[in-house]
């Protein structure tokens, strides 16, 4: 039997072709390595065609060039590799490649007061280039957390005062009657209003750290807002963050200016962008706010 060539459509020249940005695959189940355990992503792969008289890219050397995520750790400098990998799959086709990897990062976080732990999950994303022999990589987190509105704050507060006058106007007070009365709904009439929100940030990296800073970045937006969501807890750490929403009342305006000010002392980031949602209870709608740096 003759063994016949496999045609290669992609190869062949298409006249008037028009060059292309951006070729490739959407949504790729891939594994990647990341402290030291396998995690699911989905990637996006692709190049440039400048070639205007090819007609198409190889889309499975891309693929097959996506196993080396899963043979070494998750670190700007593989991703790079990576990319210089799809070029030279690619020559005289490309002039750019580009990545993008979404997936889940799990963290075991404690209580507050309690010996208690449980497991929190981040969404995250890395977006990675090269065009024109220039690399950059951008790491994105989403961190969820905790904003009472220090104008709710403020207004629960006249009407205890309001209250506190009412019963106890005219009255010399004893210091046990207005203890227990602080310990009463009657007492306390009015709380003030809190919602979930979500800190969205992306941060430009240096190309060459060793390591992704995932854990640091997240460590981070969490520590400069006060009030991360909890996991498991007793009433004791219930009690206590409540205490720290309290002691971090803030408007999305304020949670936008904390982020700004201590992402830059980021040593490993370049240039960042941030954006807060406060999800109103309030309000049917959300507050927003937004900064960056460099970007």
């Amino acid at each position: 039997m003759t063994s016949l060539m496999l045609p290669d459509i992609a190869s062949q020249p298409q006249a008037h072709a028009t060059p292309l940005d951006w070729v490739g695959m959407h949504g790729i189940a891939v594994p990647i390595q990341l402290d030291g355990r396998q995690v699911p992503a989905k990637a996006d792969a692709g190049v440039s065609l400048v070639d205007g008289n090819a007609r198409g890219i190889h889309m499975s050397r891309l693929y097959l060039a996506l196993e080396s995520l899963e043979a070494q750790p998750l670190t700007p400098l593989a991703i790079r590799r990576l990319l210089a990998d799809f070029l030279t799959s690619h020559e005289g086709l490309s002039h750019a490649a580009y990545l993008s990897l979404d997936f889940q990062h799990m963290l075991k976080r404690p209580a507050l007061v309690s010996p208690l732990a449980g497991w929190k999950r981040y969404a995250v994303s890395l977006e990675a280039k090269i065009a024109d022999e220039m690399f950059h990589v951008e790491l994105s987190v989403r961190v969820p957390y905790s904003s009472t509105c220090p104008c709710s704050a403020a207004l629960a507060r006249q009407l205890i005062q309001q209250q506190f006058e009412a019963d106890f106007a005219g009255q010399h007070l004893e210091r046990s009657a207005v203890l227990e009365w602080l310990g009463t709904s009657q007492g306390i009439v009015a709380t003030p209003h809190s919602q979930r929100s979500q800190a969205i940030v992306s941060v430009r990296l240096q190309d060459k750290l060793a390591l992704l800073p995932i854990t640091e970045l997240i460590d981070r937006i969490e520590a400069s807002l006060g009030t991360a969501v909890q996991t498991a807890v007793k009433r004791a750490d219930e009690q206590a963050f409540a205490l720290a929403n309290g002691q971090n009342l803030m408007f999305c305006e304020d949670a936008a200016r904390r982020l700004h000010q201590s992402l830059q002392q980021l040593e490993w980031a370049t240039a960042f962008k941030l954006r807060v949602e406060h999800a109103e209870s309030l309000h049917a709608h959300d507050a927003v706010a937004s900064s960056q740096w460099r970007w």
